[in-house]
């Protein structure tokens, strides 16, 4: 197995991730679209345009809905192949190194097997078939909506970038306190699959219950710190939504904007927080991956290591 998670990444398929990447390309570029068609309805219905105008727009915003729903679909169950094809090889490979080592007392303890093949590879080798397009994807779409909000009004866009400086820098605190805990938490489930295993202590069910013990209280720790954040986020989103209605509101009683500026402002700042989470999202399991993916390996080198000292 490879050193590094991005190793692993690439190994899985350099074509693949480039098509992936495209589709990820097409995807941002399409998904500024509709914005412009939203505010140009809005705009011709206050302003007098004629119903076949207004009608045609709205043909143009369904079609363009439809393409982007369409590429998303696609990439998406390019993404799920991938992701199955790595969980695939990384099952087979720790269900080879058993195997072929089975017969030495040196091979790695049958539970850390057993955790690996049906718990621990499924999180990593998903992540794969996202590894790559995803902050692509996302941070592609963050910047067209940032720019053409820029574009449409620098001052309201202000307003929005302030959303998500405070959440740049408190995202990876949490997460590395996260992180520590995914740790203990892979660690306590081998054990808890080695004891499943092997009976050979009589107190193994004492053992036992005290490990399922810290796995609640690790999991819960987990919620706690996740959840928190998630609340911080949603919290400066909406304040992001009462700059805009204040700023935006005093900007269209002075007639410097059109209403449909606002709207567009509104959608914009919605159509963001979903990459904006996703973003997030991709971070928090990159950095919980790469604390996986170095378990894995670390496990599967040993067995075969200690199989070649053996020898």
């Amino acid at each position: 197995m490879p050193r590094k998670l991005i190793g692993f990444i690439l190994m899985m398929g350099r074509g693949h991730q480039a098509a992936l990447l495209l589709l990820s390309i097409l995807l941002f570029a399409v998904g500024i679209l509709p914005l412009e068609i939203q505010r140009r309805i809005v705009n011709g219905a206050t302003q007098g345009s004629s119903l076949s105008a207004i009608l045609k727009l709205v043909l143009a915003y369904v079609a363009v809905v439809l393409s982007e729903g369409g590429i998303k679909l696609g990439l998406n169950i390019y993404r799920g192949f991938i992701g199955e094809v790595a969980i695939r090889w990384l099952r087979m490979a720790v269900l080879d190194t058993g195997n072929r080592h089975a017969d030495k007392v040196t091979t790695p303890a049958e539970g850390v097997e057993m955790s690996i093949v049906l718990a621990e590879a499924e999180p990593v080798g998903g992540f794969v078939g996202t590894s790559i397009s995803e902050p692509v994807l996302q941070a592609g779409i963050l910047l067209a909506v940032g720019s053409y909000m820029i574009y449409l009004q620098p001052f309201l866009a202000l307003a929005v970038l302030a959303v998500f400086v405070p959440q740049a820098a408190l995202v990876p605190i949490m997460q590395s306190l996260i992180n520590q805990r995914v740790k203990t938490k892979i660690t306590v489930m081998r054990h808890l699959s080695d004891g499943m295993v092997k009976h050979m202590s009589p107190k193994a069910p004492q053992y036992q219950a005290s490990r399922v013990q810290r796995l609640f209280s690790t999991n819960m720790n987990i919620y706690k710190l996740k959840y928190s954040l998630n609340f911080l986020m949603n919290l400066m989103f909406h304040l992001g939504y009462a700059a805009i209605f204040a700023l935006g509101g005093y900007y269209v009683i002075m007639g410097r904007i059109e209403i449909g500026t606002v709207v567009a402002f509104i959608t914009g700042l919605n159509k963001i927080a979903d990459p904006w989470g996703a973003l997030v999202d991709w971070y928090r399991d990159l950095k919980m991956t790469q604390v996986k993916y170095g378990l894995i390996r670390d496990a599967n080198s040993a067995g075969s290591s200690a199989t070649a000292v053996s020898r």
